[in-house]
């Protein structure tokens, strides 16, 4: 290969966006609506296993123990996220500090979701060693000790991705960790509702991802200053 078709090469990969973030372009939003909704579970939802608290139960053993990865409430499905998948252009993309908590030997919250870029602060209220673990696919794992002086740790995730994250020490701690592409994105309350602002004019496709109950997807049409409802029903497994 010539010297000169080296350099249109190197020019050429040069210009290649890096991932799937280059795609979104944020911005200030005019006329920009919402599209907001409850995410129901269909059927009868399974009463929360109780957790065996084995180790540490002094600190851990405060409080009871239960299952988070399929929380119903009143036939509300609880720490489900909803993202527009397919948005292209919309409000600004601010990464951020977020926190996730230790306290009592659990994660706080749950499901902790934010844009990819963030950092996040895990804290270590309890006085004890915790060991927290991560399960990525497409951001570098990380499994990092947490001794009882070492209050506060940072990471910082990169890259979108549903992120499992366990604490070794006590196998009963799971919670998740989710980057997103963009800055639509909510977790559901107690309430099973979610509410996307700032949307700009246009048709959307709307996921629902759950830990347990995979994806499920919608079309919605956004107008100006106005809220476009959706709802979902999502089948156990």
């Amino acid at each position: 290969m010539n010297k000169l078709s080296s350099l249109v090469l190197s020019a050429a990969l040069i210009a290649l966006p890096v991932s799937g973030m280059a795609a979104y372009e944020g911005g200030d939003v005019k006329d920009g609506g919402t599209i907001s909704g409850t995410v129901k579970f269909k059927g009868s939802a399974p009463t929360p296993k109780k957790l065996d608290v084995s180790k540490d139960k002094e600190v851990c053993g405060k409080t009871a123990k239960t299952d988070q990865s399929l929380v119903v409430n009143n036939g509300n499905l609880v720490n489900a996220v909803v993202t527009i998948t397919d948005i292209k252009k919309g409000k600004k993309l601010e990464t951020k500090k977020v926190t996730l908590d230790q306290k009592d030997c659990e994660y706080h919250p749950h499901v902790l979701a934010f844009p990819a870029g963030s950092a996040i602060e895990i804290v270590n209220p309890d006085g004890i060693l915790h060991n927290i673990h991560s399960y990525s696919k497409i951001n570098t794992p990380f499994n990092m000790a947490q001794p009882k002086f070492k209050k506060t740790m940072e990471q910082k995730i990169d890259k979108p991705e549903a992120i499992q994250v366990k604490c070794d020490v006590h196998g009963w701690m799971e919670g998740w960790l989710v980057a997103t592409e963009t800055p639509y994105f909510a977790v559901t309350d107690n309430s099973g509702s979610f509410k996307l602002t700032d949307v700009p004019p246009g048709n959307y496709t709307v996921e629902v991802w759950h830990e347990k109950l995979g994806k499920s997807t919608q079309k919605v049409t956004v107008k100006a200053k106005e809220d476009a409802k959706v709802n979902f029903e999502v089948t156990g497994k």
